[in-house]
């Protein structure tokens, strides 16, 4: 067990039997009153976000997370089956701790995984991808008005919006987290 004041922002708690991540730890000494801390902390598993008063002796429990960096290998029902690179270990990660970025994915990738005694707690795609564009309509010629988009299908299997000048078969960066087309990739 720690104190409340050795506690900092990133740290995951364990607080009422969840984790939590600490997104904001501030020290606050009122006029004439004792000291606290104000923390506000998300809740790893639902995402929901706590706020809470810790006295300054108080007691918490720093939680030990272990971030690596893994494989992606493949799908396996609810599961994304990932490889750590050192020890060839295989883990099964819940497909809900990826969000939305989990669709594209794609075999021998790298992802980011958080693990608190074994179990997976958190996983990040990284931030941005390429993919190669499986299927798009033919540009009509003319039709060049400003900021144009057209839809395209990556090797993913995802529909996203490419500017005209992108063809089937060109290679294309995509940011995970909001599914825009950033650039064409040579």
């Amino acid at each position: 067990m720690a104190k409340a004041s050795d506690v900092k922002t990133g740290n995951i708690l364990r607080f009422n039997g969840e984790l939590v991540a600490v997104e904001e730890y501030i020290h606050r000494t009122p006029g004439n009153l004792r000291a606290f801390y104000q923390a506000k902390m998300r809740n790893v598993k639902t995402g929901k976000l706590v706020e809470y008063r810790f006295r300054t002796d108080e007691e918490v429990e720093i939680a030990r997370v272990e971030t690596n960096d893994y494989q992606y290998l493949y799908e396996d029902g609810d599961f994304f089956v990932v490889m750590d690179n050192n020890t060839f270990d295989q883990f099964n990660i819940p497909k809900h701790l990826f969000g939305d970025s989990a669709r594209f994915l794609k075999e021998g990738m790298q992802v980011l995984v958080a693990m608190e005694s074994e179990e997976p707690i958190m996983a990040q795609a990284p931030t941005t991808v390429e993919l190669e564009v499986t299927y798009t309509e033919p540009a009509v010629k003319g039709d060049t008005s400003t900021n144009a988009l057209k839809s395209a299908t990556v090797e993913t299997g995802v529909e996203i919006k490419v500017p005209l000048f992108v063809n089937q078969g060109d290679k294309v960066k995509v940011d995970t987290r909001s599914g825009d087309y950033i650039e064409r990739v040579k």
